[in-house]
């Protein structure tokens, strides 16, 4: 393990969370390309239930469960099931998936239901992408020089455009 992850680990720990890592070491799955934001829950109660894809990012904050406790009162008993994540699937925000989402798919709701292919979605954010401002790293916080200039540059032109994007 590299200093790198052994400080991330405990980072993570001390904020009561559990690396990627030791998830697989306990039984998780993920496949190649694998990326996993801060903050983001994957169940360790029951991660050995819970398959991950090719080409997954999974964003600040979000929720993978493998189990429902809403059953345990009553039945004395909680609710599991297998969770698999496809290949090239992408998730939109504030959406609750329950059910499985099949590679190449983009979904979005609660529940979550299929709206486009990812290739389509690609498409279109490709055609958004010529038609809207890009910045550079030099306009994030990995650039520990950014200006209230380059701030307030960037600001004013997605409050013209509704969007950009940032490498």
């Amino acid at each position: 393990m590299s200093l790198k992850s052994f400080i991330r680990a405990k980072v993570m720990r001390l904020r009561s969370e559990i690396s990627t890592e030791d998830l697989i070491a306990l039984g998780l799955t993920v496949g190649e390309n694998f990326s996993r934001q801060e903050k983001t829950l994957i169940d360790q109660s029951h991660c050995w239930l819970i398959t991950i894809g090719d080409d997954v990012t999974l964003a600040p904050r979000a929720h993978i469960l493998a189990h429902d406790a809403s059953t345990k009162k009553a039945l004395g008993y909680t609710r599991i099931g297998v969770v698999n994540i496809g290949n090239n699937v992408v998730i939109g925000a504030n959406s609750v998936v329950s059910r499985d989402i099949p590679d190449n798919s983009v979904a979005i709701g609660n529940p979550a239901k299929v709206i486009c292919t990812y290739d389509e979605f690609v498409s279109r954010k490709k055609k958004e992408l010529e038609n809207n401002p890009c910045f550079d790293e030099s306009y994030t916080l990995r650039n520990p020089n950014i200006s209230e200039d380059m701030k307030k540059e960037m600001k004013e032109k997605l409050e013209k455009s509704k969007i950009g994007y940032v490498v």
